[in-house]
């Protein structure tokens, strides 16, 4: 037991605390803050911090989606419509990136690019949620049901790449898009939906990074070792803070981060 304790390392089990904790009050910001943190702050190697937290992803999510399907708030009907096209998507993009064998330099660029403007569609979708809402009640509205289903499988095909490529995107873009395509539906179920869909989409994801090289599995333990009880707490007080003004926050530090990855 002492040796378990003594290989974690207390920088990462702190930032396991931090964006767990976030995650646990508001539902977003796992990939939007883990994968910029590793980069930034330990200097992990970029493919190496989106496959990691890819992983880290779907094992935090699991346990959400355990708590969510006990309460039968998940669509599984809207799960199986994302997946349908989030994981041919995966799997596609992890090949291209294994056949391209592109060099560490230029991966390294890809992959900080994708990753500042997935953050900054987060950030968009956290500032400008009621907005965005507002604008497309009074425009378009409740769509046909046909077109619904494909909007749907196509909106899992972006995640699937969008995901694949930076680990950003499934909670705050994915639940964005999913309350313009069901306005009708409750809040705790879209919710509960994009955690469930998240599962699958990030372990195959992380597992298709695992095949090439980047996961760094001791970062990894240490990041899960402070982020499951972190979440677990923080979930038990959510309640108590402001949505709004954690919201706000983690929009601003998240374009912050965004204008360093292209900037700097």
């Amino acid at each position: 037991m002492m040796s378990f304790f003594e290989s974690l390392d207390p920088l990462y089990v702190l930032s396991g605390v931090l964006v767990g904790g976030l995650v646990g009050m508001t539902g977003v910001g796992g990939g939007s803050l883990m994968t910029p943190l590793l980069i930034l702050l330990f200097n992990v190697h970029p493919a190496t911090a989106v496959g990691t937290d890819l992983l880290y992803a779907s094992i935090t999510k699991a346990s959400g989606s355990i708590v969510h399907g006990y309460n039968k708030t998940i669509d599984w009907r809207v799960v199986g419509r994302l997946a349908l096209g989030s994981l041919p998507a995966t799997a596609a993009t992890v090949l291209l990136l294994y056949y391209l064998k592109v060099d560490s330099a230029t991966t390294k660029s890809l992959i900080t690019k994708v990753l500042g403007l997935a953050i900054l569609f987060t950030a968009a979708s956290l500032l400008f949620r009621k907005q965005i809402m507002r604008w497309y009640d009074n425009r378009i509205g409740e769509l046909p049901a046909p077109l619904v289903f494909r909007l749907t499988v196509i909106t899992g095909v972006v995640l699937g790449v969008l995901v694949t490529l930076s680990s950003v995107g499934a909670g705050a873009i994915g639940v964005v898009a999913l309350v313009m395509l069901y306005p009708k539906m409750e809040a705790r179920r879209i919710v509960g939906s994009d955690i469930a869909h998240a599962v699958p989409l990030t372990l195959i994801a992380g597992l298709g990074h695992s095949f090439l090289g980047s996961i760094d599995f001791h970062i990894l333990t240490s990041l899960l070792v402070g982020s499951i009880p972190a979440i677990i707490v923080m979930s038990m007080v959510s309640a108590r803070a402001s949505d709004t003004a954690v919201r706000v926050a983690l929009a601003v530090v998240l374009i912050a981060v965004c204008f360093r990855f292209w900037f700097f």
